[in-house]
Parts: C-alpha cells; sequence; structure tokens
C-alpha cells in the first residue's frame, strides 16, 4: 500500500487492522468450536459408549475452514515456508524480477484456475453432509457451503499478489519477509576463547 497517499494509507492502515481484528476473531472461534467438538467426541466415544457420529464430519468442515480461511486472510509472507538461499543469494534488481515473476505466476494460475474450481464447487451442491444439520433448519449441509472457502481463498491470493505485483514493481523486492526472527547475521567475536557480545 506504500503506492497510495499518504491519507488512504492512513485510512487503509486502520481498516486493515480492524479486519485483521474480525479475521482473528473468527478464526479463533473456529479453532475453539473444533476443539470443543473434539472434547464432545472424547466424552461421547469413552464416557457414555455411544459416539456422536457427527462430531467427526463437523472437526473435518472446521479444519477445511481454518485453514482456508486463515490463509486467505490471516498468514502473512514471512509465515511461509520458503526455500530462499538461492534468491537472497543474488542482486536486488534480479530478486525483483524474480518477485515479479512469482506474483504474476501466482496471479494468473489462480485467476486461471479460478473458474473450473468454481464450477466443481458449485457442482457439489447436489452433495450434502452425511450428519451435519443445519442448526437452524434442520438440513444437511450442501458441500458447495462447506467448500466454498477455497474459492474465496483464490480469490484473495490474486488480490493479495496483484497488490504485492504492484507494490514490488514499484519499491523492489519484499526482503523483509525473508529475513529471521532475531537473527544477527554478524558472527560472535572471539577473544580468549569466550564470546564477545
Amino acid at each position: 500500500m506504500a503506492f497510495l497517499p499518504p491519507i488512504v494509507q492512513t485510512t487503509a492502515h486502520k481498516a486493515l487492522k480492524w479486519l485483521t481484528h474480525a479475521a482473528e476473531f473468527i478464526a479463533a472461534t473456529l479453532l475453539a468450536a473444533m476443539f470443543l467438538t473434539f472434547l464432545l467426541q472424547i466424552f461421547s466415544r469413552y464416557l457414555l459408549q455411544t459416539p456422536f457420529g457427527w462430531t467427526l464430519e463437523l472437526c473435518l468442515i472446521l479444519w477445511v475452514w481454518i485453514v482456508f480461511f486463515s490463509c486467505a486472510f490471516l498468514v502473512r509472507e514471512k509465515d511461509h515456508v520458503t526455500f530462499d538461499i538461492l534468491y537472497l543469494a543474488t542482486p536486488r534488481r534480479v530478486r525483483q524480477v524474480l518477485a515479479l515473476i512469482i506474483c504474476a505466476a501466482l496471479v494468473i494460475g489462480m485467476a486461471w484456475g479460478f473458474l473450473p474450481t468454481w464450477d466443481y464447487i458449485d457442482w457439489m451442491k447436489l452433495r450434502n453432509t452425511t450428519t451435519v444439520k443445519n442448526p437452524f433448519s434442520g438440513e444437511k449441509i450442501p458441500m458447495r457451503t462447506i467448500f466454498s472457502i477455497y474459492a474465496v481463498f483464490m480469490v484473495m491470493v490474486i488480490v493479495r499478489y496483484s497488490l504485492l505485483f504492484i507494490q514490488v514493481a514499484l519499491k523492489g523486492p519484499p526482503d523483509e519477509a525473508h529475513q529471521l526472527v532475531e537473527h544477527n547475521p554478524k558472527p560472535p567475536a572471539i577473544q580468549q576463547g569466550k564470546e564477545v557480545v
């Protein structure tokens, strides 16, 4: 967002911070629901000796939503596992070109695959969950509803890497995403067999 005017940056930063907190709350709620469902599954299986069939399916549904929702809205570039030894060994201009190629490839790949993916997700409306029911209507949930989060993930990847492409084109490669936390690149000085900090 560094390419936007300062007033727009400030407003966008505040809105982004609020949306991030909302996304964190949703992800934490999904995780808490999965954990409580898992505890209920253990309780019904080992204490009641009559396991609830819906708990396993609900845990799997919640896990799908946690993974794709969090990756769409919460996981940052520096949180990803990257193999960047060769990338970091190249000059800054080469890193910029490589970052542009990677951003473009991700945007093009996700955009190219979006319609066929959505077609398949939409087709899944014909199938429903086996045991989990909508608590309000009592009907089984269409699989399209469950896997629609993947379409949201694809859209967010397209948006995120389109913005990153613009940022890299204007400001250079995002090297801060490739730095180790609390990493001192200089080796410690050695004096008389002792480390000097």
